[in-house]
């Protein structure tokens, strides 16, 4: 799961200006099980941020609100373990959107979350962890991904978390642990 934002708070009135999810199941991922929209924010989408993913105020008009689409995202992730690559980044504006929109945010609060961030600064200390420095480090083709997108970005941590974890063959040695979401995140009251 990723998403892209308007900026880096949620508590500082960011919102999510995407968001995309890919599901694995049985070590393999599943191209054709796949949740994408681009949000509007219903804010301003600052220069800054355009240049990383490239969505703009005029990509966004006439797109969902996040409350739009929120009950079929909750519907696509239950169940799920989350793959999230710095999940207190991603977490924090998805919690901050269920909550604002009115959305039990219990539902979410439990789930089980693997953070490949923390997982690969445990694996490989004082090294790059990004994204792009895991494709690298993994051979995973990054094809001509100039800028950050969230369906991309989470096809390509799907391929890193299978590269992580032993690749197509499970090795339950390198099983990456996982934490409820809550911890993660200060929760809305």
């Amino acid at each position: 799961l990723d998403t892209e934002t308007t900026g880096l708070s949620p508590l500082n009135g960011d919102r999510m200006v995407e968001i995309g999810a890919i599901e694995v199941h049985h070590r393999s991922v599943q191209t054709e099980k796949k949740f994408h929209f681009i949000l509007n924010p219903e804010r301003h989408i600052p220069e800054v941020v355009v240049r990383i993913h490239g969505i703009d105020n005029a990509k966004v008009k006439g797109k969902p609100v996040f409350k739009d689409i929120a009950q079929e995202f909750l519907d696509f992730i239950e169940g799920a373990t989350l793959v999230i690559h710095n999940a207190s980044f991603d977490l924090g504006f998805i919690i901050n959107e269920l909550h604002l929109n009115g959305f039990d945010i219990d539902s979410i609060k439990h789930m089980p979350v693997i953070d490949t961030l923390a997982f690969a600064r445990k694996k490989h200390p004082h090294q790059r962890n990004n994204l792009d420095a895991l494709c690298d480090r993994y051979n995973i083709e990054r094809g001509m991904r100039e800028l950050h997108g969230a369906l991309l970005d989470s096809e390509l941590l799907a391929e890193v978390y299978l590269a992580m974890t032993g690749g197509r063959q499970f090795s339950l040695s390198m099983d990456m642990p996982s934490q409820p979401a809550s911890s993660f995140v200060q929760l809305p009251e």
